[in-house]
């Protein structure tokens, strides 16, 4: 697929085999794109978190990422998933790299997982965003989705609506 600038880049399911790329692509996240995506700084994963990131239980979670690059030169630059909560709902997560931020990422990953997710009977997804996160909180806005909007402990909670 092409991002809104031309750059070509690649759209997939997250495999086992991306540890490593998931690993150089959190450590190349600023300390921003890291306290806005797991609300606490962080400089590593460890070994387990590796795990569980790169091999999602097929039950009940999806995760894809947006890549550039091929081969051995392939790098993730952006992710998203989102983990099914047992009733019709799941929670769901983006992560994007700053230099990719503004071209349509979260928004394709978004379109992606919410066609995954209607197709698994999933209703509508909840979204846990700082309230100073004006981009994600923008990405939902414009999704064209249903959405309410909830403040909880220091967060936004978004709900959007599949149907």
């Amino acid at each position: 697929m092409r991002l809104r600038d031309g750059t070509e880049v690649t759209l997939r399911p997250i495999r086992p085999d991306d540890k490593e790329r998931m690993r150089a692509a959190f450590k190349a996240l600023d300390a921003e794109s890291v306290y806005r995506r797991v609300f606490s700084a962080k400089n590593d994963l460890s070994a387990e978190e590796l795990r569980r990131l790169t091999a999602p239980d097929p039950a009940n979670e999806v995760a894809l990422v947006v890549t550039i690059g091929s081969g051995d030169g392939e790098c993730i630059i952006a992710g998203g998933r989102f983990i099914a909560s047992g009733d019709d709902s799941a929670e769901l997560a983006f992560t994007v790299e700053k230099d990719y931020q503004g071209r349509g990422i979260a928004t394709r990953l978004l379109r992606e997982l919410a066609e995954i997710a209607r197709a698994r009977g999933i209703a509508r997804f909840d979204a846990y965003v700082l309230p100073n996160n004006a981009s994600m909180l923008g990405v939902f806005e414009r999704s064209g989705l249903a959405l309410t909007r909830k403040r909880e402990e220091g967060l936004v909670r978004l709900t959007l609506e599949l149907g």
